[in-house]
């Protein structure tokens, strides 16, 4: 018999461990998706909540089958009793319970070691039972039709918002040209080779020196509103050089002497 007991106790003592172990890994989930909801609510996006959410499922689906393993005794068939009740300071209590209760009193024990509701949510309980037996099924089929009718309205609304969101983001996917490939290529055709460009002169003929001699004149029709002839090439009049001359002296090397991978 003594053999037997504390066989029990043992196998109690085991489930409990597993069970606090269990019941510690879900609060520790329900205490981060509260830190992010009320830290994080800027930058907190469906999908991470979901992800969340399903991992404290995942903490209570782990925790309701250790609870119904057949290891693990019937805690309903046990009853949790006060062994000393004292207005006084406990530090043991208060460090098991990780600073939520500081006494175990008189006033504390009926609500910390309740294996019933509490008398006024189990008169609520009664009275919504009461009413659910009394109730006629023409009247349980009309609401449930109603509740259906909401349920549905809600949805489409849902919907509706979702497709005017996924069409709104598809347009903000799709950016507007703000650039011409053909104009880009003209000023890198001028930069690089000289090409378009002409000697601007006063009306006396001399060179301008307030535009530096040159300018840059586009080719084919231009850019959409400019005015007709505005985009030709003009040809530089005979005798006159098509670029200005630099007063800068350079010095050209040979290519083979500049090379670094001479061959």
């Amino acid at each position: 018999m003594k053999m037997q007991q504390a066989r029990e106790e043992k196998q109690l003592e085991s489930a409990l461990d597993s069970i606090i172990q269990r019941i510690n890994d879900l609060k520790a989930s329900v205490a981060s998706m509260i830190f992010k909801v009320e830290n994080e609510y800027e930058t907190l996006n469906w999908p991470t909540f979901l992800d969340n959410y399903a991992l404290l499922s995942g903490h209570l689906t782990s925790l309701s089958k250790l609870m119904n393993h057949d290891k693990c005794p019937p805690l309903r068939n046990l009853t949790v009793l006060p062994l000393m009740l004292s207005p006084e300071r406990d530090e043991q209590l208060v460090q098991g319970t990780e600073g939520r209760v500081i006494t175990f009193a008189h006033d504390l024990v009926p609500d910390y070691l309740r294996t019933k509701l509490e008398p006024l949510a189990e008169n609520k309980m009664l009275q919504l039972e009461h009413k659910a037996t009394n109730l006629t099924y023409d009247n349980a089929q009309k609401q449930a039709t109603a509740y259906q009718k909401v349920v549905s309205h809600v949805w489409d609304i849902v919907n509706k918002a979702r497709e005017e969101w996924e069409v709104e983001s598809s347009a903000r996917g799709n950016t507007q040209q703000n650039s011409s490939v053909a104009d880009t290529h003209v000023l890198v055709a001028a930069v690089g080779m000289g090409k378009g460009l002409k000697m601007v002169t006063n009306p006396n003929g001399q060179p301008n020196p307030s535009s530096g001699g040159m300018m840059v004149a586009p080719q084919g029709p231009g850019r959409p509103g400019a005015p007709p002839g505005q985009g030709q090439i003009p040809q530089p009049p005979q005798g006159m050089m098509s670029k200005a001359p630099s007063a800068i002296k350079t010095n050209i090397k040979s290519a083979t002497q500049i090379h670094p991978y001479g061959r």
